[in-house]
């Protein structure tokens, strides 16, 4: 099992040079996990291909749900506290911090390209780019 985050969920779906790379760790190890927020920054990226028109209503909401059939039941409420414990000891956002409380949660490596995550919690994360 791994936690991936929003954007290797995004690579996962919409083409784009590191979608090669989101099939491969798929392949690979197609156990993912990720905290709830995942469905809302998934959205949001959907919302943008929207607002720019790349993408049909109908294709944002068929991607959303191929995306959330992929993570069903691999989806986890993280602990506030340990969270905000992530936020007080780091710059990152608690967003990014609720990837990384799952991560230390399931005792596990988050998969993201976020630079900020891969340089303050090595050893929590691994770059999908390394994969």
């Amino acid at each position: 099992m791994i936690v991936v985050d929003s954007n290797v969920v995004a690579y996962l779906y919409l083409p784009g040079e590191h979608t090669a790379k989101a099939e491969a760790l798929l392949e690979q190890d197609p156990d993912w996990a990720a905290p709830v927020l995942w469905r809302s920054e998934f959205r949001n990226i959907l919302a943008g291909y929207l607002w720019r028109k790349i993408l049909t209503f109908d294709q944002a909401c068929s991607l959303q749900s191929e995306a959330e059939d992929l993570l069903a039941g691999a989806e986890f409420e993280v602990d506030s506290k340990a969270v905000l414990e992530l936020v007080r000891d780091s710059d990152c956002s608690a967003y990014d911090c609720e990837f990384i409380a799952l991560a230390n949660k399931l005792q596990v490596k988050l998969v993201t390209m976020d630079a900020k995550l891969l340089r303050t919690f090595p050893k929590r994360t691994i770059s999908l780019a390394a994969g």
